[in-house]
């Protein structure tokens, strides 16, 4: 390869030298520039991602996640049915106008189904029922309705005191 490029005349030589820097410049700018300019990209899209979830997070900040371990199960609620809580629970937090049906599933459980209801307070209710009532959720469904509002779902759950 030497000797061919040594037998070349000057111009020639200055000419496939041009072409190999262009063709080295446009390996390094295709297999270095280019993995890494998508690489970073790809990961401020992801912070960005992260620091609006984080936003939409933080007013959730102080609301507090009932367990069992730390608030006892409200005195009259062991002698309520399912049916008075869920119902007494839905009117306190506004829920109630999403309620399309509520259904006895037994003597301990209830089957509800919501529909346009907020995403945010049927999660706050959900906590209360659990946390003050002793209600969990033994099966449920969430979806997105495309009609909708951003932030609404329809909903159902089957709740069992337990």
């Amino acid at each position: 390869m030497k000797e061919w490029f040594e037998t070349l005349q000057q111009r020639e030589q200055i000419f496939v030298s041009a072409g190999a820097v262009v063709v080295l410049l446009m390996l390094i700018y295709a297999f270095v520039w280019v993995p890494l300019d998508t690489g970073q990209k790809s990961l401020s899209a992801s912070v960005d991602l992260w620091e609006q979830s984080l936003a939409e997070l933080k007013p959730l900040k102080g609301v507090q996640v009932a367990t069992s371990s730390s608030r006892p199960v409200a005195a009259g609620s062991a002698q309520q049915t399912p049916v008075v809580i869920v119902d007494q629970t839905l009117r306190a937090r506004g829920l109630d106008r999403a309620l399309k049906r509520s259904q006895p599933t037994t003597s301990n459980g209830i089957r509800v189904a919501f529909e346009n209801v907020a995403f945010d307070e049927l999660v706050l209710w959900l906590g209360d029922l659990s946390g003050q009532h002793g209600l969990r959720v033994t099966s449920g469904s969430m979806t997105t309705s495309s009609q909708a509002a951003p932030g609404r779902i329809d909903a159902t759950f089957t709740l069992e005191r337990g």
